[in-house]
């Protein structure tokens, strides 16, 4: 396949190296005046990879879509809306686009897929690849599971006959709704994680793996979706990359957060915690864990962030009793 990868960053350069070493003819674009792009122009390699010469490293927009059968976006979630204004000036109606990104538009409340559907790309063009691994484990020769996604059986089967391999085995998502939501909620569970990690609470994860996903699985029904896919790669699957792995932003974000320090690098399930919040409240679903996120991200308080989310730890466990897998 005739691959161009937009975005090259940390997963941008790695699906990247990945696509490349698995026979695929690759293109990776970045601004020109983005620092990830002027890293790999300089050194050929940034903290995650090694680019192989066979990769056209480019920061010419319209040659990396123009030339591509296949366009892969690993870009920040926020932006995405707005750079596909940018794709959509050139021809892309025969273009695959697959998103390797996870997270949900706040001003929308949109899910990613959709927003490219609204900003006029066919939904039988789409496809999202997301799940477990960390690019550090990947380069190791260690694999995992992930998992493609779409409303188009056809073209999610074969992406996942192009993309499988030794390292990763993919499987075929079956509820797009239920991926996305899931892929980009974990992101959330993955900053309590962190801030358990920081209080000294990390006995609780147990906990956090268990009421986490049930909390998004009752938003993924109420939202159209199968609350299973909540149990699936997608979220619960990815869990341990999230919730225990050092190399976890979100984890490492929320540790940092309730120690006082400054995280510099994306943290997707900030933004994510304020969209949840809207979407719970849009379609009715009790969310506690997300809410307590937002809380200790959002809310204005002269406490420390670890008193704070102390004080929402306790307002949780004072929540009336409910059962185990209510509704």
């Amino acid at each position: 396949m005739k691959i161009s990868v937009l975005g090259c960053g940390r997963w941008g350069s790695f699906i990247a190296w990945y696509l490349c070493n698995h026979g695929h003819d690759v293109y990776s674009w970045g601004p020109k005046e983005d620092y990830s792009y002027q890293v790999l122009k300089n050194t050929g390699k940034n903290e995650y990879v090694t680019l192989d010469d066979r990769i056209c490293l480019t920061c010419n927009l319209q040659e990396a879509v123009e030339r591509a059968d296949v366009i892969i976006i690993s870009i920040s979630s926020q932006g995405l809306r707005g750079f596909m204004q940018r794709i959509l000036q050139y021809d892309v109606s025969q273009k695959k686009f697959v998103l390797c990104m996870k997270g949900i538009e706040v001003a929308t409340g949109c899910r990613l897929s959709e927003v490219l559907t609204e900003s006029g790309v066919s939904a039988q063009n789409i496809a999202v690849w997301v799940g477990p691994g960390h690019i550090q484990a990947f380069t190791q020769g260690i694999p995992n599971c992930m998992v493609i996604d779409s409303v188009n059986a056809e073209l999610k089967k074969t992406l996942v006959d192009a993309f499988r391999s030794d390292l990763i085995r993919f499987y075929y998502g079956e509820d797009l709704i239920g991926t996305e939501l899931g892929a980009a909620a974990k992101n959330v569970m993955g900053i309590v994680a962190g801030i358990l990690d920081g209080c000294g609470y990390a006995s609780l994860k147990g906990s956090l793996m268990s009421r986490g996903a049930r909390e998004v699985a009752r938003l993924i029904k109420a939202m159209g979706g199968n609350e299973l896919s909540a149990y699936g790669l997608a979220h619960l699957g990815d869990y341990e990359a999230t919730l225990f792995s050092e190399y976890s932003h979100n984890r490492r974000y929320g540790e940092m957060l309730v120690s006082g320090e400054k995280f510099d690098k994306l943290a997707e399930g900030v933004p994510t915690a304020a969209a949840m919040k809207a979407l719970g409240e849009k379609y009715n679903v009790e969310l506690p864990i997300t809410l307590a996120v937002y809380e200790i991200c959002y809310g204005e308080s002269s406490e420390s962030y670890k008193d704070r989310a102390k004080r929402m730890l306790t307002k949780l466990f004072a929540r009336d009793a409910k059962t185990e897998f209510y509704c």
